[in-house]
């Protein structure tokens, strides 16, 4: 660093970018950092067995001595839902809303981390020192309530994190994306660079505003007067709750919570003032069953499908509490995360084969986007003319839209960055570059950290697509010569009892192999168990056109 110039700040992006999910970034400067959001993500289709997937946590591992605390945009899981697993290596404190910390604190209580991290609640437009900078928390509207976009003011100006966000200007709570502030910080100090949402980067127009969809579900409760109605969402959606409920008792109405984290996240956000439900019309769920259908709504999880939530369980006849029946509305408001739109149909399906009728966001205008679109993400960058800009949280096609976004609004060319998982990006006097790279793969978590890696994932893709072939054969442990066997045992592969053609043909092919002159010692078990797969492999490949995972298994007495 020449003299007198100001000190770099660097960026790694550690997850967020290339995914929906996993947001994290570790900012640095002079030797100490903070995190931006600690998240998580769920699994898709092909990761079989996998509940959660986690940022490398590597880089901040290593580093860890430098990182002195994280700070939560807001509390949905795949922006805090990681920390749970991070604090069991490494002990730092939590900044962001009093929301934020409640959500996160659930996991981190659950992993008895507790006692690792200082969980630290700011409100509306504080501005204190965190680490290295001072962190600036600007109110934003989302889907979950006490939304900020972050300014960290640097050695190298503003940089200004936009969160997840949209421009609500009738926002169910009153409480709206301070424009005026971010506006006023582009006057005053200048925005060295922005990191904006780009979830809806492809989406023309702007989002509607949360509020409307209270109109459409008093229109639905209206619309059928005498039926029992389901209504399933996010449970961190507290707005979206307080929607439901603001309709379902307006229609004389009492309300149940179905699925734990809907009951959880309903007390906690009526003890935090956020959510107002008077204590005569909710009921316990199990008491929900004593009331007329036209007495009741019931807002329950699963709005995403996921195989063992609460409203899954409703389709599939097995929620020990509500059974669907041709009394019964469902509404699902919401809109499926992209990668669960088959499971959100299979629950649609069994919905409707068990004769309710089914209401989603391809029918009515039940559900409500979180974030930007394009014309507000536009009114965003007029708003705060970056020097630089780096589009995060999105798919790759999101980040390419708004990059392309930021170039039409202005901003260099030479300070727009289309940065992914892994990129470490560096701020100087002399503008902004890419300067090396961080381990970013994913962390599968299955039942506990580190339990499954890629070569996991891929025997399974094979055991779940081709099966699996086990020979097992006894030698003689001094002449190497075959005892008993082989014994051809298969699942997946071929039904055995149907095929003891092709399984004798299969125990002579292996026998021959082993039977053949060695070519080294025969004690070599090594390459006995070689001979076994690579010959039995050839002949069901041969056979059956299939691949199944060959497992030999030599014994020797």
């Amino acid at each position: 660093m020449s003299p007198g110039a100001s000190p770099p700040v660097r960026v790694a992006f550690l997850g967020g970018l290339g995914e929906i999910g996993r947001n994290c970034a570790w900012v640095e400067v002079q030797g100490r950092a903070v995190l931006i959001d600690c998240g998580l993500m769920f699994p898709g289709p092909e990761m079989l067995g996998v509940d959660l997937v986690l940022p490398d946590f590597t880089y901040v591992i290593e580093n860890a001595s430098r990182l002195e605390a994280c700070v939560l945009t807001h509390g949905h899981e795949d922006h805090c839902g990681a920390l749970a697993y991070l604090l069991r290596e490494v002990s730092f404190p939590v900044y962001g809303s009093r929301v934020a910390l409640e959500i996160a604190k659930n996991r981190i209580e659950e992993a008895g981390c507790l006692d690792r991290t200082e969980l630290v609640a700011v409100k509306d437009g504080e501005r204190r020192p965190v680490g290295p900078f001072d962190v600036e928390f600007i109110p934003v509207t989302h889907s979950v309530p006490e939304g900020f976009a972050l300014a960290l003011h640097t050695p190298q100006g503003v940089i200004l994190h936009s969160g997840d966000f949209k421009l609500d200007l009738t926002p169910v709570d009153g409480r709206s994306t301070d424009l005026a502030r971010i506006g006023a910080l582009a006057a005053e100090e200048g925005v060295r660079l922005l990191l904006s949402d780009s979830t809806n980067a492809e989406e023309g127009g702007f989002a509607p505003s949360e509020s409307t969809v209270g109109k459409v579900l008093a229109d639905l409760f209206a619309a059928h007067p005498g039926k029992r109605v389901i209504v399933s969402c996010f449970a961190s959606h507290v707005h979206r709750v307080q929607q439901i409920a603001d309709a379902a008792i307006a229609s004389g109405r009492f309300v149940a919570t179905l699925g734990r984290s809907m009951a959880r996240n309903v007390a906690t956000a009526r003890e935090l003032g956020l959510l107002h439900i008077p204590d005569d019309r909710l009921v316990d769920i199990e008491k929900a069953g004593t009331l007329r259908p036209e007495q009741i709504c019931i807002i329950s999880t699963g709005s995403q499908g996921e195989p063992m939530s609460a409203l899954a369980l409703m389709a599939a006849g097995e929620n020990r509490y509500v059974k669907v029946g041709e009394g019964d509305l469902v509404v699902l408001s919401s809109h499926a995360i992209p990668g669960n739109e088959s499971d959100v149909g299979k629950v649609i399906d069994g919905l409707c084969r068990a004769g309710a009728e089914v209401v989603h966001s391809g029918l009515a205008a039940v559900h409500a986007s979180g974030h930007a679109m394009r014309e507000e993400l536009k009114l965003l960058i007029s708003l705060a003319r970056p020097q630089a800009f780096i589009p995060v949280h999105g798919e790759f096609r999101h980040l390419l839209h708004h990059a392309r976004l930021a170039l039409e609004m202005g901003v260099p060319e030479e300070g727009v960055l289309l940065a992914e998982d892994g990129d470490v990006v560096e701020l100087n006097d002399d503008g902004i570059q890419f300067v090396g790279e961080v381990p970013a793969g994913y962390l599968y978590v299955d039942g506990i950290v580190g339990d499954v890696g890629p070569g996991v994932l891929r025997d399974r893709r094979l055991l779940a697509e081709e099966g699996v072939v086990v020979v097992v054969v006894t030698v003689d442990a001094q002449s190497g010569t075959v005892l008993t066997g082989p014994e051809i045992i298969t699942r997946g592969w071929v039904y055995a009892p149907e095929a003891e053609k092709l399984l004798d043909e299969a125990r002579e092919v292996v026998l021959a192999a082993l039977e053949e002159p060695p070519d080294a010692n025969p004690l070599d078990f090594e390459t006995l168990k070689r001979r076994a797969r690579q010959a039995l492999g050839r002949f069901v490949q041969e056979r059956t056109r299939r691949r199944p995972m060959i497992v030999p298994v030599v014994m020797e007495v």
